[in-house]
């Protein structure tokens, strides 16, 4: 920490160097005379990344390559202030320290001779000669991004330091993690943090920490691994294996298990390859011009990467979740790397975004993000997701125990001491699906059913992919659309649906259901429905809102309850009635019967059919993409 001396063990005399590893500044000189030498860390130093290079009498430290005779560590503020912190992965580097080595390294992961557990405390243990973390941590700094800096391990032995900043980054290849660090990293992202994965292999093994954090244990083998009889989910195996079966999709949404890699002389590939965009519309691809289907990023894949188990849905990617991905994971991107396996391993890259709790993660899937930041498309989807996850509120504490670049967007300034709230420009609402001509909306069965301008009945999964529209069937004269959260007497869980004649109407929502049922008339001028708590509430062109309870659907004695709050298009969620207005506002009002104001509760996103799923209200109309928020102002999900 700044301000804090840092105590070295060296043997004999020599020279010391120590610089600035992220912006190559000459930081401290000394000399240096074992058994031990103390660095004076200034409170001035900046957070980074440092390296100490020492020397023998009369030689000269070395300020580049690598080597025993160096030693790194980061420098964290005592203070920090800024919204991004970046972990380094000083486990990752300490497991391939001595690689081959017997009982020295980690790896290779089947070499009989190798290691169980290594310690700290021993020469080397630096980044590899790759570098792979190297490109962003530089980029960083040079975008004018507020950073601080710490250990992985720090996400172990002090999780509470992630509740001064509102995004984690973890980068390139950090892959080897405790539950201890899992869990706090989780659990910040849960209360409202955002986790930005720009790289690869995350989380693979699952290590454990002894020696107050200075020996690192991972046997890779649950039968050697003596905890395994005391506490299966702590043995140091894959994470998405037994006993532990913890996977790491959970937390990041992909997995090396469906990744590729390409190691020795096939790493010569990973300038070969490129993303491809399957989701042009969303947020992180803004600014960058793409279309579904156009190629970016070359190189930027490699030298191992990330996917989901994934399905094409009419062209479309979809997440099954059947290897931990989490349900609401939107697939961005892909690659298809099978061919790697003459490489060292085939599989696939998945870019994607899905919500965790509060918070929100993305994940670049590739351990080579970095050094493809000079690819103006890579260059801004980085900035897009770093801009959006540190402008937001940060999680609460922790309950006790021009040049073809992009411009980054200016900074929001906080007010009264707390982080800014998201520019005027950001609406809160999130695209989930492309522009069609919706006319009505509903959601029923984990579907989503529309109604569009040529009278065709349409439906797709509720879901944030942009999965494309099935017509199903026909859907003549129909104005809006409803469905209840569950029947009630005669009011079944289905379809239902107004007229342009005044019809009350219903309709299974299978595919290959009987047509339309009239049921009775609907009060004159009905232009929104929405059924709740056993009543069925229509809003007409005067502005009045109509109740008719459901056990007395059959009669159609329809009661006025008050206006309508200028709603086009009606809906239900969490037992209130949501309305979209032509002044393109969302207003809201308790579903009883008897008159009660609509109170304003957000923007509309220029929306004229709303819809609600999964505790988000989802806007559509003619001509615009359909999209989906939560209820409120300071949340922004994936």
């Amino acid at each position: 920490m700044a301000g804090t001396p840092l105590r070295f063990a060296v043997r004999g005399a020599g020279h010391v160097v120590v610089t600035d590893a992220v912006t190559g500044l000459v930081m401290h000189r000394d000399v240096v005379d074992g058994p031990s030498w103390t660095l004076p860390v200034p409170a001035s130093w900046p957070s980074s990344l440092y390296r100490a290079t020492f020397a023998a009498p009369g030689a000269v430290p070395r300020i580049d390559g690598a080597g025993d005779d160096e030693a790194w560590f980061v420098v964290r503020s005592a203070a920090p202030v800024a919204p991004i912190l970046v972990s380094i992965p000083f486990a990752t580097w300490q497991a391939y320290n001595r690689a081959g080595q017997p009982s020295e390294g980690l790896y290779y992961a089947e070499e009989p001779t190798r290691a169980t557990a290594v310690t700290f405390d021993r020469p080397g243990g630096g980044p590899p000669p790759e570098r792979w973390e190297e490109p962003l941590l530089r980029w960083l700094r040079a975008a004018g991004y507020e950073v601080e800096f710490c250990s992985n391990l720090d996400l172990h032995l002090e999780p509470a330091i992630l509740d001064a900043h509102r995004a984690l980054v973890v980068c390139a290849h950090d892959e080897y993690w405790t539950w201890e660090q899992r869990d706090a990293v989780e659990g910040f992202v849960r209360r409202g943090g955002n986790l930005a994965v720009l790289g690869a292999n995350t989380a693979w093994w699952q290590m454990r920490l002894e020696d107050g954090g200075r020996t690192m244990v991972c046997h890779r083998d649950a039968t050697t691994d003596p905890i395994a009889a005391v506490d299966p989910g702590r043995v140091t195996v894959e994470w998405s294996s037994a006993p532990v079966n913890r996977p790491e999709n959970t937390m990041t949404g992909v997995s090396f298990r469906r990744g590729a890699g390409a190691w020795g002389d096939g790493m010569a590939v990973i300038g070969l390859e490129a993303f491809t965009a399957r989701f042009a519309g969303h947020w992180v691809f803004d600014g960058t011009g793409l279309s579904d289907g156009d190629k970016f990023g070359q190189g930027t894949l490699g030298y191992e990467t990330d996917a989901a188990d994934v399905v094409e849905v009419d062209g479309v990617p979809r997440a099954t979740g059947r290897d931990g991905t989490p349900p609401s994971f939107v697939v961005l991107a892909t690659a298809d790397l099978r061919h790697w396996r003459r490489y060292g391993q085939g599989g696939a890259a998945t870019m994607g975004v899905f919500d965790l709790g509060a918070g929100t993660v993305f994940t670049a899937a590739t351990v080579n993000w970095g050094k493809g930041l000079s690819d103006p498309v890579v260059d801004r989807i980085t900035r897009n997701v770093l801009d959006r996850f540190s402008a937001s509120i940060p999680p609460p504490p922790a309950a006790p125990v021009a040049d073809g670049v992009a411009a980054r967007s200016a900074p929001r300034a906080p007010v009264a001491g707390r982080p800014a709230r998201r520019g005027p420009g950001d609406h809160g609402w999130t695209v989930i699906g492309p522009p069609a001509e919706l006319q009505a909306l509903t959601t029923c069965d984990g579907a989503f059913y529309a109604v569009a301008a040529d009278g065709g009945l349409l439906t797709r999964e509720a879901c944030a992919q942009n999965l494309p529209w099935r017509r199903i069937g026909d859907a003549p004269g129909v104005v809006c659309l409803a469905s209840p959260r569950e029947a009630a007497g005669p009011m079944l869980q289905g379809l239902w649906a107004v007229t342009a004649g005044g019809r009350l109407r219903y309709r299974d929502p299978a595919f290959d259901a009987p047509a339309w049922t009239d049921v009775t008339d609907a009060p004159p001028g009905t232009r929104c429905l929405a059924l709740c708590d056993a009543g069925l509430f229509a809003g007409t062109a005067e502005d009045i809102l109509w109740y008719l309870p459901a056990l007395e659907l059959g009669s159609g004695a329809w009661r006025a309850v008050g206006d309508a709050g200028g709603s086009l298009a009606l809906t239900t969620l969490g037992g209130r009635l949501y309305g979209i207005t032509a002044a393109d506002r969302v207003v809201s009002r308790p579903p009883v019967a008897r008159p009660h104001p609509f109170t304003d509760v957000c923007d509309a996103a220029a929306s004229r059919t709303v819809a609600a799923h999964a505790g988000r209200l989802v806007g559509g109309g003619p001509g615009t993409p359909l999209r989906h928020r939560l209820p409120v102002q300071h949340t922004h999900g994936a």
